[in-house]
């Protein structure tokens, strides 16, 4: 069973909205070189993750050559998330294996999954006091160059009124 396909009574899916090139079930055999574009993965990355168990049971042509389906590509959208959230690579390949087990496994995903999305909140709280501090010294510098721009704008006029008065004394 591939990591995608359906238990005894649900599918685990990446839900994905559907992509203009992907081609119709039954019709779904993608080379490596087309998921690579696809996906901006390279071929050694979809290699890695076959040798590692993040993807198995990569479909082969009577030639020998990896065969990639729809499903294929909605696992790959999945680990892309999985990737952007920080999780390690081991517990991306935990939660594939637990996935391939079946249902049963269903409360150990939840946690996996769980825990990941708090440490994407703890992140994304993170990143917000970082781009507060960052709006802070925006708003300063904003304001300095206008500052700056009026002192200099005084300065110069300052400076041309004593040499008028100069000149007028002279």
């Amino acid at each position: 069973m591939t990591v995608m396909e359906t238990t005894s009574t649900r599918t685990d899916s990446c839900a994905a909205p559907p992509h203009p090139h992907r081609r119709p079930e039954g019709q779904d055999s993608y080379t490596i070189s087309e998921v690579v574009a696809f996906t901006g993965l390279t071929a050694h990355t979809l290699r890695w993750y076959e040798r590692i168990g993040l993807m198995p049971h990569i479909g082969r042509s009577h030639t020998g050559q990896r065969r990639y389906s729809n499903r294929d590509l909605d696992w790959l959208d999945l680990v892309g998330k999985l990737r952007l959230t920080g999780m390690p690579v081991a517990d991306m390949v935990r939660y594939a294996e637990l996935v391939r087990e079946g249902d049963h496994t269903f409360g150990e995903r939840f946690e996996l999954l769980e825990t990941t999305r708090r440490d994407v909140l703890a992140r994304i709280a993170e990143l917000q006091d970082t781009l507060a501090v960052l709006d802070r010294k925006i708003s300063f510098y904003a304001d300095a160059g206008r500052l700056y721009e009026q002192d200099k704008t005084t300065y110069q006029q300052d400076k041309t009124y004593q040499q008028e008065k100069t000149e007028k004394a002279g």
